[in-house]
């Protein structure tokens, strides 16, 4: 326990930096309604790449007696591609990243002859990017107040709305801190208090690239993470309110053959094609359709065995990633989608991480991730089968009683399963 009292303490103790903004932003003059005060309240906790197994592999104690006082999932089946952006968007709208049209963590827009790149703050905070309408927006537009301590879009106005509370991402606010400010969230009056908090670990993921799903490091994030959502759930037990919580992750993760990666296939012409992806998906967007067939047929002989190509059209419906699901036309013309463990390096890297995901999650089950729920809402002791992440948008809308009036790609299976009935 010491030991991680001091991870608790110290790893997010990490040298501020000037050009961090580490400041609470604060919507003035919003209030929840009275009908809305009566609601229940949600902690929608993502650790990114926690991958399906990872609390019992790796021994994380109290998130394992934690789920086991409410519900579990076998897995939860990311959407594609099994990346941090369009799935962490996927869960609070409901909408395929196809749908919502944040199709992948670096994308070219077409229309708009344009990147979206998550490395770009101003394209982050940027809220035209983003289709769909996010949990703690629906929530704000019914008088309901939401926070987040980080989520991706968190910080954007979409629908020309943000979120009351919210914090512009940064990794030098301390743990504890973190924790202290929900805390502080949950003891404001009622008509002040937000009945949503997402709250976001990025650990596990970043040493799973690094080192590897097995390693040594990653166990230790992992119970770092499993430390912190102790703390947390016992400090929300202070404020006397009964706070629902919910404990995700974006995808998984799995060790790949990066000693031997793939070059950048000889049939792409970029005076013909704007080439936009990364070691697991390439994308090619034609300058002209007319070059489209002659290259896709020339990748298609150059392939073999370790990749595969699609046009957009013919791209494997499981994973509602083709054209006739391009909402926002930001699909690629064509793609390419390296065969287990292969992957691209598409940018000529000296050293690739031997840690990946984005990979198929129907194939790759490495790729699934982690769904535990517990709290009054939810019933005691149960294990579900897989679903998909999308429905996280659809439980979340039941608990809180949120009126859903966009078509979405969730549905009510999983809450009818795990919630109790009223």
């Amino acid at each position: 326990m010491k030991y991680c009292l001091y991870l608790l303490l110290i790893v997010f103790s990490l040298p501020a930096f000037s050009q961090a903004d580490t400041t609470q932003k604060i919507t003035p003059g919003r209030k929840n309604s009275p009908e809305q005060q009566k609601k229940p309240y949600v902690i929608l906790i993502s650790a990114d790449g926690f991958r399906y197994d990872y609390a019992v592999k790796h021994h994380a104690d109290h998130l394992l007696a934690l789920a086991d006082s409410g519900v579990r999932a076998e897995s939860m089946i990311p959407s594609y591609p099994s990346v941090t952006f369009p799935n962490h968007y996927a869960m609070v709208t409901g909408l395929y990243p196809s749908h919502s049209g944040l199709v992948n963590n670096t994308f070219y827009d077409r229309d708009r002859k344009d990147f979206y790149k998550m490395s770009n703050k101003a394209k982050v905070g940027d809220g035209t990017w983003y289709g769909g309408t996010p949990l703690w927006i629906l929530a704000e537009q019914q008088q309901m107040l939401a926070a987040s301590f980080y989520w991706v879009a968190s910080e954007a106005a979409i629908k020309d709305m943000r979120q009351t509370y919210y914090y512009t991402y940064n990794e030098q606010i301390p743990i504890h801190d973190r924790i202290e400010t929900v805390v502080k969230w949950l003891n404001l009056p009622a008509e002040q208090r937000p009945h949503l908090i997402t709250f976001y670990f990025p650990q596990v993921d970043h040493d799973g690239h690094v080192f590897g799903p097995d390693a040594p490091e990653t166990a230790e994030k992992v119970h770092f993470v499993d430390s912190a959502v102790y703390e947390l759930n016992k400090a929300v037990k202070t404020t006397g309110l009964d706070v629902n919580f919910i404990f995700v992750a974006d995808h998984g993760m799995t060790r790949v053959d990066n000693q031997n990666p793939l070059p950048v296939p000889a049939a792409i012409d970029t005076s013909k094609f704007v080439v936009s992806g990364d070691g697991i998906l390439v994308e090619l967007y034609a300058r002209n359709k007319a070059d489209v067939k002659g290259t896709y047929n020339e990748l298609k002989k150059e392939a073999k065995d370790y990749y595969d190509v699609y046009l957009a059209t013919n791209v494997p419906k499981r994973l509602n990633y083709r054209a006739s699901d391009d909402w926002h036309n930001r699909i690629g013309d064509i793609l390419l989608i390296p065969r287990y463990p292969k992957v691209f390096n598409l940018n000529n890297k000296k050293k690739l991480n031997p840690g990946w995901h984005g990979y198929d999650p129907y194939v790759i089950k490495d790729m699934q991730a982690t769904f535990f729920a517990w709290g009054p809402q939810f019933k005691k002791h149960l294990t579900i089968a897989p679903f998909k992440n999308v429905s996280v948008f659809n439980l979340v809308s039941k608990i809180l009683d949120l009126k859903t009036t966009e078509k979405v790609d969730g549905d009510n299976k999983l809450a009818d399963k795990v919630l109790l009935k009223k």
